[in-house]
């Protein structure tokens, strides 16, 4: 077997392991005990203890040094191997390890935590969180020469940095500062027709999920959709496992959190199966994966197009007259808000500004862990003019730094924006976009972001992707320009 040959082998058992890592986590989400949370913890920092021990192994650098690719897709997979393998040697098993174990464990308070408002709870154990993260980010800096949270950014989205991020978010707040006022004034001078009143069933809401869902793209004979605090899509490209969370008076944050998810999955269902549990054969990065989700939810689903579609469907589902105005007053009202997942798309990057500046501060330890609620709270006010009433809807709101993930905040704006620029392209390609929206009609889309995102896999990095698909790198323009349209016109 050649050198090639044997790396192909050993990352794609590499895979497996975080393969299972990943099935363990969705049942940890949606399906295990309270009681369970302790063992659980203890699995996932087995299997990523394992994983990190065989990427890190000197078999792997000794392959690397020898292999011949023979194609631009071995080339860029052997490039992403190297990379992954630097990452691994730089850090020490223990330290992956007690990361994990201390994010499963603080998760688990958090799940406590949250409902109760109750950041006290939870603060000592962030508190080691942001500690390891630290550790960990200052040791891949040094190695990869980088800024600790560039180190950090890099394992979701390669090829931005904080700099990057940082001038494109001054772009956007700079023009946050004008739309959003304007915005506001001008739905205010229009009459809003509102949804009926439920219940809106859990079982149909469900079953409407699935069935848009499916007529999106998504094959549920490889797929799942279950119920969990924080709506997700986890899973395996075989085996994707969505989740939400379905409220009975309002069913559209369950149908539009299925809707996001699917994009998600549509991006994992689609990858190269030729490069499967191979680096190049996975998604391009998260800012990526949040465009597909995105497109799907933001760019198409809550399109006027769809909406026209969507209207009828819905009231012949639940029995209730639902209008196009009463559905848009839903979908597309600007409005300044506490909670980010249900924040409107003009108003969403500021919630994300907000997160991009606090982990920032609390892994240079500008900030400190038990100081959080009150920046977030400042800095909430200085972006929106609104402070939150509680923790809750405040600094506990997410999951994410609870479970360790620090630097993948800047990836949901940077994937919205995308997100328009794609959409836009896209409407270009295809001149009937629209029309067969209002059918309910995916298929056109769904086809041209296979050919020109999914299958392409990590072949090519983010702008890269986006450079071949639009004609140019990320250019913030396009979402101002589709929110202007939409909110403005």
């Amino acid at each position: 077997m050649n050198a090639y040959a044997t790396l192909e082998q050993k990352f794609a058992r590499i895979a497996c392991l975080d393969e299972a890592a990943a099935m363990l986590g969705w049942d940890a989400s949606a399906m295990m005990p309270e009681g369970g949370a302790e063992a659980r913890g203890e699995q996932l920092a087995t299997l990523a203890g394992l994983s990190h021990e065989f990427l890190s192994a000197p078999e792997i650098g000794e392959a690397l040094a020898l292999a011949e690719p023979e194609t631009d897709w071995q080339t860029a997979n052997v490039a992403l191997m190297r990379e992954a393998h630097i990452r691994a040697t730089a850090l020490p098993r223990d330290l992956v390890e007690a990361s994990v174990r201390a994010g499963r464990a603080c998760e688990s308070i958090w799940r406590q935590a949250r409902p109760e408002s109750d950041f006290a709870a939870v603060k000592d154990s962030l508190a080691e969180v942001v500690a390891l993260t630290r550790e960990s980010a200052n040791i891949l800096g040094e190695r990869l020469g980088l800024a600790p949270y560039d180190a950090l950014m890099s394992q979701y989205q390669r090829g931005i940095s904080a700099a990057d991020a940082t001038a494109i978010f001054a772009r956007y707040e700079a023009f946050l500062k004008d739309a959003l006022p304007r915005a506001e004034e001008l739905q205010a001078g229009r009459q809003h027709e509102e949804l009926p009143p439920g219940p809106y069933p859990e079982v149909v809401q469900e079953a409407l999920a699935r069935k848009l869902a499916a007529a999106a793209g998504l094959k549920f004979s490889a797929a799942r959709l279950d119920r969990s605090a924080h709506p997700f899509c986890g899973g395996t490209p075989t085996d994707i496992r969505i989740t939400t969370r379905y409220d009975e008076a309002d069913f559209a944050s369950a149908l539009m959190g299925v809707l996001h998810e699917t994009g998600h999955a549509l991006y994992e269902q689609n990858l190269p199966a030729a490069f499967r549990r191979q680096p190049v054969g996975a998604a391009a990065g998260m800012a990526m994966h949040e465009s597909q989700s995105l497109i799907i939810e933001m760019q198409a689903v809550r399109s006027d197009a769809f909406l026209n579609h969507l209207a009828p469907l819905l009231t012949e589902t639940f029995g209730k007259t639902i209008t196009l105005g009463g559905l848009k007053n839903r979908l597309r009202r600007v409005q300044r808000s506490f909670i980010r997942v249900e924040a409107d798309e003009m108003t969403y990057p500021a919630h994300v500004l907000l997160r991009f500046r606090l982990e920032q501060a609390l892994l240079s330890g500008d900030l400190a862990v038990g100081d959080l609620p009150g920046a977030w709270n400042d800095g909430l006010h200085n972006l929106l003019g609104i402070t939150p009433p509680d923790d809750r809807q405040g600094c506990l709101q997410d999951i994410h730094w609870y479970d360790g993930a620090i630097g993948y905040f800047p990836s949901y704006t940077l994937g919205a924006m995308a997100a328009a620029q794609l959409m836009a392209a896209a409407r270009k390609a295809l001149p009937t976009l629209d029309d067969a929206l209002a059918r309910g009609d995916f298929s056109g889309l769904s086809g041209w972001l296979a050919q020109h995102v999914h299958g392409l896999g990590s072949s090519r990095g983010y702008n890269e992707i986006l450079t071949a698909a639009t004609g140019e790198a990320l250019n913030p323009a396009h979402f101002e320009a589709h929110l202007s349209a939409r909110y403005l016109g």
